[in-house]
């Protein structure tokens, strides 16, 4: 079940690769996250030093039936989980220039929140036109083929 997804992403970047990672809550944002309260707009993927991943600037509300939270950051970095061996393909990957990570989907598997990340390359502003071009098209052939049944 699909709890909430990075359309931007998949407008704004080219995907090369995707991978499927766990991440790292608490208890309040698991529910949270499950309630559908997660935003990863203008959310990305690092490596840090130490090879390990982190997502960064992805929203997950308070849970509201939890009360008041004075200490809780909605926006804080939250550790993903991956192989080892992934974790240093990845991290080869990004230091080429202009491939970066970014979070695609977050979703529950096994009753476990998994989060798609993909290796991504920027679209230019022609393909991103293209894009909405081919996107109209698709919508207008399928409003003709509508009125014609």
């Amino acid at each position: 079940m699909t709890l909430a997804t990075n359309k931007k992403a998949r407008f704004d970047y080219e995907i090369l690769e995707t991978f499927e990672a766990g991440i790292v809550l608490s208890g309040q944002e698991v529910k949270s996250a499950k309630a559908g309260q997660v935003n990863l707009a203008s959310s990305h993927v690092v490596v840090d030093s130490r090879r390990n991943l982190y997502l960064l600037n992805a929203t997950i509300s308070a849970y509201k039936m939890a009360g008041p939270l004075p200490d809780y950051n909605s926006g804080r970095s939250r550790k993903l989980l991956l192989h080892r061996k992934e974790i240093d393909y990845l991290a080869g990957k990004i230091q080429q220039a202009g491939l970066t990570l970014v979070p695609l989907s977050l979703y529950t598997k096994h009753n476990k929140i998994k989060l798609e990340i993909g290796l991504v390359r920027g679209k230019k502003k022609y393909d991103k036109r293209e894009t909405i071009r081919d996107r109209e098209d698709k919508r207008q052939i399928s409003r003709l083929l509508k009125t014609k049944m």
